[in-house]
């Protein structure tokens, strides 16, 4: 079952249609599927997933990124994560890792630096960012834009992030994340 962590600041609002149903739409037909607000999020609800997608937010919600150790559970967790944008700077000051500015908007041009599961070579992805990774000491960098780091891995476990927006352009990469990190089928 697929763990999708809504970001937004508050519950029901304008960016769960934006950011959380497209990882919905996504990942549907892989696998059980359900959704639960960041600040809602119980141990049982790892005791039933396979798999965690953090969604996006939009630009000027910054909820997250002011509460990471609500996201402590992370590091305790062998559940493999997906972190989009948001979930991404996220997971990062979670694992202590600071941001840098760096604002994205619109089409990026994506190059692939390490090999990895979900995307290779140079593609196409929708960012809308203000921030990426400052050195990612503990993280393995998957992917860069001309300005920021888009992509990276923790060393050791199965948590990635990428800080453009599959569930926009590139679905692919979230179900492939799915069906190698968390599918029961």
């Amino acid at each position: 079952m697929i763990l999708i962590v809504d970001m937004n600041f508050r519950r029901e609002s304008m960016g769960y249609y934006e950011f959380v149903l497209p990882i919905l739409y996504a990942v549907g037909d892989l696998d059980s599927v359900f959704v639960k607000h960041y600040s809602d999020i119980t141990a049982e609800d790892f005791e039933k997933s396979t798999s965690v997608v953090l969604s996006g937010t939009p630009l000027k919600d910054n909820a997250t990124l002011n509460e990471p150790e609500k996201f402590n559970w992370l590091g305790d967790c062998d559940i493999p994560a997906l972190g989009i944008c948001a979930g991404m700077q996220t997971i990062a000051l979670a694992f202590g890792v600071g941001l840098e500015k760096c604002v994205g908007i619109g089409m990026t041009k994506i190059r692939t630096v390490s090999p990895n599961p979900l995307f290779s070579s140079t593609f196409g992805a929708y960012a809308l960012h203000n921030y990426s990774l400052a050195a990612p000491k503990d993280f393995e960098i998957l992917a860069e834009s001309e300005r920021c780091v888009e992509a990276v891995k923790l060393r050791k476990k199965n948590i990635f992030g990428v800080l453009f927006h599959p569930e926009v352009r590139n679905p692919e990469i979230i179900q492939r994340f799915v069906r190698k990190f968390g599918s029961t089928e």
